[in-house]
């Protein structure tokens, strides 16, 4: 799966709109939505999907209605020789819900959720011996994950 440098036209755009807001929407709305017979528009999902476009069709959870309250953005430097030890940790605790790797001073940021600040500090605790954190509570997210510039 490549990503072969093609635009997407018209089509494709309002498809990818309306999977990003109802990724559970029935090809029969999202054909009638786009103006596709139904088989046209399963042949532009595939292709979407081949050129690797979309990735997946997935569903958007609220932390807080599971009993996760709290969120925060934990940045997080590794000591010296303690990267992928700090990187197994991360991935194997489930209230990290999402961790990129970056360039500069941290390694990692990620995002936890959490249901008090007990359990936020018995996570960070399994790092503080390999790792230096610094922690954010998240307040509000004005900006959900959402599309690029589809243009």
């Amino acid at each position: 799966m490549g990503f072969p440098n093609q635009e997407l036209d018209g089509v494709d755009q309002r498809m990818l709109a309306a999977l990003a807001g109802d990724a559970r929407m029935s090809l029969k709305e999202l054909a009638q939505l786009v103006g596709l017979s139904s088989p046209s528009a399963a042949e532009r999902l595939r292709r979407l999907q081949e050129r690797g476009v979309i990735s997946a069709f997935t569903v958007d959870i609220e932390p807080a209605a599971l009993g996760y309250p709290l969120q925060a953005i934990v940045r997080v430097r590794p000591l010296p020789g303690q990267l992928h030890l700090v990187e197994r940790i991360i991935q194997e605790t489930p209230e990290f819900i999402e961790c990129d790797k970056v360039t500069g001073d941290d390694c990692f940021i990620a995002r936890l959720v959490t249901r008090s600040m007990e359990q936020l500090d018995t996570i960070l605790d399994k790092i503080a011996e390999r790792a230096e954190t610094n922690t954010s509570m998240i307040k509000a997210s004005p900006v959900k994950r959402r599309l690029p510039p589809l243009s």
